[in-house]
């Protein structure tokens, strides 16, 4: 790839980012849009107030940046917790130990690099990208030392920014846990794989074994109660036939009329009485069914946080599979229909999705090798004769080096965070923190594996399939460098336009369209509210990261557009 491929990859992802800046600045002061950028709170409070209509609404303005720039940790920390304060704390270390990096490598192993071999030099635009990598670098080069003299400072730098963030993040946290003293789960305990008994129910075995074993921390607890998809369709039916039971005077009183619009009709339906007036006050839960809907799972409330804190954390049977306790997640927190799953099939199910993470992972070969056909053209032209004549031209080569090979793969890759988190729901987790931290642990997997190592291998392994395991030094010596114009390209398209996208939320904008102009929904209560990819954006700082720290010194290149990431990453992020 010559640097004017990648200058084009980089004009047109500048394009596209100011352009979705500037829409974002217009859509975000239309009052319609308010409870995709602003939640629904705040969007049911302008919808009680009737905005005149201004002219600057429809004029692009900087005024986020600027909020985004001044606000400050503490009241991130009380829109979004500490896990955004961690997120942005993460992007800011970045930052950091990357600038170093950009000042030492390419001041010092840049010209290098460039000047490593006697060869004809020709205009820098027109110049291959490999003559600024350490390719160019003549092998047993008295020269190499001030690579390793980057490296080794570098590396030294890193572990002092390390140490100073966990510092800070360790001082956050316990001022978190202290000034959070009166946080109903610090004193709760999630309790599962409760023994079954013939002769008493789940409560009172819950009851019976923490008197006996924490008589003095013991204070209550709650049974949860099975309520999956099949019973709350038998419960809709329930109050669907009292519903029709109704006499039709009773019908004619109870009933409103709502226009439907899904299919562009003026008739209108009626909505019937969810309840008659003598079922009013009724539990769903009968008395007799008490016991039959109770789960092996508990909430074990104590007197104080210490008692909570070792129930969790000692072993309550001889058997591992019996009385397993953890600290219980916060209300919002829990995810209920995880809490009823049987311990005994977790480890079943946590099997099973290894299995097919490693089978996701193997079908993901297939479009990262197309990628990698994009970037190397000539064999592109051996393989599909027929695109020579396409191919040929200055401005088709040049798109097609430059920007098409990682947008191929970020369309693929835009699969992965949703079936990742689909597969930690299914092992289990008891919490959406814990299902988000197991997706992103899942996702940043996927990305080293599969867009990393399988870049760097895909194109080397089927030429020299049979000396792969014998030779595998060599082979990474040789094709690391010879990938690092694919992922410059790929920290443009990916990065760039990945924060352009998280800026804009289409999917938020498309629900809000569907909700109010197929739906007729006008009530934004209803709309929802999108939470935080965490799964999806932690993965893809980290993946930067690694390419960072493995490049910095072999293309120092990619420096500099790893920067301009993390500075847009930085107003973005603090912004959402």
């Amino acid at each position: 790839m010559k640097l004017a491929a990648l200058l084009t990859s980089a004009g047109v992802n500048t394009a596209v980012c100011v352009v979705l800046f500037s829409l974002y600045s217009v859509l975000r002061k239309q009052p319609s849009f308010v409870n995709v950028y602003f939640g629904a709170k705040i969007a049911q409070v302008r919808a009680r107030q009737q905005d005149a209509f201004r002219f600057d609404r429809f004029v692009p303005s900087p005024s986020w940046i600027l909020k985004a720039w001044e606000t400050s940790d503490e009241e991130i920390s009380a829109t979004g917790g500490l896990d955004a304060v961690v997120f942005v704390r993460m992007i800011v270390f970045s930052f950091r130990i990357f600038s170093i990096a950009a000042i030492v490598c390419n001041f010092l192993v840049l010209p290098l690099n460039y000047f490593g071999k006697e060869m004809q030099r020709h205009q820098i635009p027109a110049e291959t990208l490999e003559v600024f990598t350490i390719v160019n670098v003549e092998e047993g080069s008295r020269w190499l030392w001030a690579h390793c003299f980057a490296l080794y400072l570098i590396s030294c730098c890193a572990c002092f920014l390390l140490y100073l963030e966990y510092k800070s993040i360790s001082r956050m946290r316990l001022a978190y846990f202290t000034s959070s003293v009166s946080n109903p789960s610090y004193f709760t305990v999630l309790v599962r794989a409760i023994p079954w008994s013939r002769q008493e129910s789940y409560s009172g075995t819950v009851t019976r074994f923490f008197t006996n074993f924490y008589a003095s921390s013991y204070l209550s607890h709650q049974i949860v109660y099975r309520s999956g998809s099949v019973q709350k369709l038998v419960t809709d039916a329930g109050k669907m036939c009292k519903m029709l039971k109704l006499t039709p005077r009773e019908l004619h009183c109870g009933s409103s009329s709502m226009r439907c619009g899904l299919c562009g009709t003026t008739a209108s339906f009626s909505m019937l009485p969810m309840e008659a007036e003598t079922d009013k006050g009724r539990s769903d839960f009968d008395g007799s069914d008490l016991r039959k809907k109770e789960s092996a799972a508990a909430l074990v409330f104590f007197r104080n946080r210490y008692a909570a804190l070792v129930a969790s954390q000692g072993l309550q049977s001889r058997n591992p599979m019996s009385w397993v306790t953890d600290l219980s997640p916060e209300p919002d927190d829990m995810y209920w229909s995880n809490i009823c799953v049987p311990y005994r099939l977790l480890w079943i199910r946590k099997i099973a999705i290894l299995v097919a993470s490693m089978a996701l992972v193997a079908f993901f070969i297939v479009p990262v090798s197309l990628t990698q056909g994009l970037v190397h053209l000539d064999k592109l032209q051996k393989t599909f004769p027929f695109l020579r004549g396409i191919l040929q031209r200055k401005a088709m080569s040049q798109l097609a080096t430059g920007y098409l090979p990682s947008v191929v793969l970020i369309i693929f890759m835009y699969m992965v965070p949703p079936i990742m988190l689909l597969f930690s729901t299914m092992e289990g987790s008891i919490s959406r923190s814990d299902r988000k931290r197991s997706a992103c642990i899942k996702v940043l997997c996927f990305f080293i594996w599969n867009v990393f190592f399988g870049n760097i291998l895909s194109g080397s392994v089927i030429e020299r399939f049979s000396k792969f395991f014998k030779d595998v030094k060599n082979l990474l010596a040789t094709a690391v460098p010879s990938t690092a114009t694919f992922f410059m390209t790929y920290v443009l398209t990916s990065g760039w336009a990945s924060l352009s996208c998280e800026l804009m939320q289409p999917f938020g904008l498309l629900c809000n369209l569907f909700y109010r102009f197929v739906l007729r929904n006008k009530d934004v209560s209803t709309y929802g509210t999108l939470t935080f990819p965490y799964h999806t954006e932690v993965p893809r700082i980290l993946l930067f990261g690694l390419f960072g720290f493995v490049y910095s010194t072999l293309s120092p290149l990619i420096l500099p557009f790893l920067l301009v990431y993390l500075s847009l990453a930085y107003l973005v992020y603090r912004n959402q």
